[in-house]
């Protein structure tokens, strides 16, 4: 089963965010019991907190219920115990690669490398701005949640990206 924990600095915005919106995409494609997804911060400013009021509101407009999240921090044990460690911007994946055990088994990299629209940008943290920038973090999640499904589609069963032969 993979798995994916995805982080940015508190787990309150971004990451929260990105965690209930990749499970409601994993569900809609019926492969929510074949992949384990979480998310936390690199800092421990909120841990024990449910996410941002601002981001529950946002995302609830938009049918996701992120209510019962509350905020972690990454730990060194989540290295072994997750397939992708995924960053929203640079700056926490610099944080990630410079606390990784050596040899760790988790795959390190930004979320959002799997967006079409939004390759490898950071998501940015809607913290201290207005309701825009909510709005900015769900759109590019929403899009690069959809690639990861494909990704894990493809992890969880191989054969359906098998070319079929013609004769």
């Amino acid at each position: 089963m993979p798995s994916v924990l995805i982080v940015c600095t508190g787990n309150i915005c971004r990451s929260p965010t990105a965690e209930g919106i990749l499970r409601a995409a994993l569900e809609r494609r019926g492969l929510g019991g074949h992949v384990r997804v979480a998310s936390a911060g690199t800092h421990d400013y909120h841990v024990g907190q449910a996410p941002d009021a601002r981001t529950l509101k946002h995302a609830k407009r938009r049918g996701y219920d992120l209510a019962a999240l509350r905020a972690s921090q990454v730990s060194a044990e989540d290295f072994e115990q997750f397939d992708y460690i995924l960053a929203m911007d640079r700056g926490h994946l610099r944080l990630l690669k410079s606390i990784a055990p050596p040899n760790a088994r988790a795959r390190l990299g930004l979320f959002l490398e799997a967006s079409a629209r939004w390759n490898g940008e950071d998501v940015p943290d809607p913290y201290y701005g207005g309701p825009e920038g909510f709005e900015q973090v769900l759109d590019m999640v929403e899009e690069a949640a959809e690639r990861w499904v494909d990704r894990f589609d493809a992890e969880i069963d191989p054969a359906k990206f098998r070319l079929e032969r013609r004769d």
